[in-house]
């Protein structure tokens, strides 16, 4: 696992979050308008794992994935070197939402992690996106990047940033971690 350190800038945002029955994708959509960098999507929800990725100002997901829908959504990260938007259920079952933006606001101590995906076999499908499976059990995810897994190793990196916070006794613990890339080892 590599980790690199760093100082910069953030601010940290809590954008209204979508009222129920909204379509999320537009939401979603909406809060990355003006922002020109490639977008991805992860999102968990009750019937599996969503992959996504944002293409001129249209949120596209896996064709095998679960519908983005707000019924069975649980959290959604859209997420870009720059900028994190994310969205979760609370204990009451109510939309709430945090976005995350590096390079302006107030300094903070951050450490960067790839953390290594699941998926030793890849096979192309529409859009760009690759499906990816990993041994015997049938576990499937379609990432929205092409990839070439031809059965050694896992190629699939998601890089994360945690930033820190520091207490009155000096300790410094992980105050909050965003997505900021999704990257292949070919």
């Amino acid at each position: 696992m590599t980790r690199t350190r760093g100082e910069g800038k953030v601010t940290f945002n809590y954008p209204q979050p979508p009222e129920k029955g909204k379509a999320i994708g537009e939401w979603l959509t909406t809060q990355a308008e003006g922002y020109t960098e490639t977008f991805y999507l992860l999102a968990h929800a009750d019937d599996g794992v969503i992959w996504g990725r944002l293409s001129g100002g249209k949120l596209v997901t896996a064709p095998v994935s679960p519908a983005l829908n707000d019924e069975t959504l649980q959290n959604a990260r859209l997420f870009s070197k720059g900028i994190e938007i994310y969205l979760w259920r609370d204990g009451d079952g109510n939309f709430q939402a945090r976005s995350i933006k590096d390079g302006e606001g107030n300094a903070r101590q951050y450490f960067d992690e790839a953390q290594i995906l699941w998926g030793t076999h890849s096979e192309p499908t529409q859009g760009g996106f690759t499906l990816m499976s990993d041994g015997a059990q049938g576990l499937r995810h379609s990432v929205p990047i092409e990839v070439k897994a031809h059965g050694r190793g896992r190629p699939l990196r998601l890089k994360l940033r945690h930033y820190l916070d520091e207490d009155d006794k000096g300790f410094v613990r992980v105050a909050y971690s965003r997505l900021v890339d999704l990257t292949a080892n070919d």
